[in-house]
């Protein structure tokens, strides 16, 4: 049985949103979603694939600062980790787990930066095995809503990485 853990940065809901059709699009009997506050910092034995998203902030990762700033914009979820500091603190694998991340970012204007890709970067580095490229959904402003049609796209990629091996 493959068990799957989507690990998820949010401070205005979207991108937990994602993450769990994400998830649901996986369609496996064991799947732990969890906020990057929440994840640990070692991955369980039987883990076969890590999903991280999160939200793309300054062309990458949120930190401190940029999650201060999107709290002063009215956000109010403020996590006291975000996934750049998650993948700080976690483990090498030391064996074969697949891993695939994504991110949000606004639909207009189209800015650079890929909170994804650096995450991937990261991810490898510890010695985790990429299983499809980097993904970005769209959401309407910084709040949000999710774009149409993301949350189904969302759910299609999940089902994309469950049947990848």
């Amino acid at each position: 049985m493959m068990h799957a853990v989507v690990v998820f940065e949010t401070l205005w809901g979207n991108t937990e949103q994602l993450a769990r059709e994400v998830a649901a699009g996986l369609g496996l009997e064991s799947t732990d979603v969890v906020d990057a506050v929440s994840a640990p910092a070692m991955l369980e034995d039987d883990v076969d694939l890590l999903v991280v998203g999160g939200p793309t902030h300054a062309f990458s990762m949120s930190t401190d600062k940029t999650r201060e700033a999107a709290q002063q914009q009215g956000a109010e979820n403020i996590p006291r980790r975000g996934i750049r500091e998650w993948i700080a603190s976690l483990a090498s694998p030391g064996r074969d787990i697949r891993v695939a991340t994504f991110d949000t970012r606004v639909t207009s204007p189209r800015l650079p930066g890929s909170a994804a890709k650096k995450a991937m970067k990261r991810l490898v580095a510890l010695g985790f095995r990429p299983a499809a490229k980097p993904h970005t959904f769209g959401v309407h402003g910084y709040s949000g809503p999710v774009a149409d049609g993301e949350l189904e796209r969302a759910r299609r990629w999940g089902e994309e990485l469950a049947a990848t091996r």
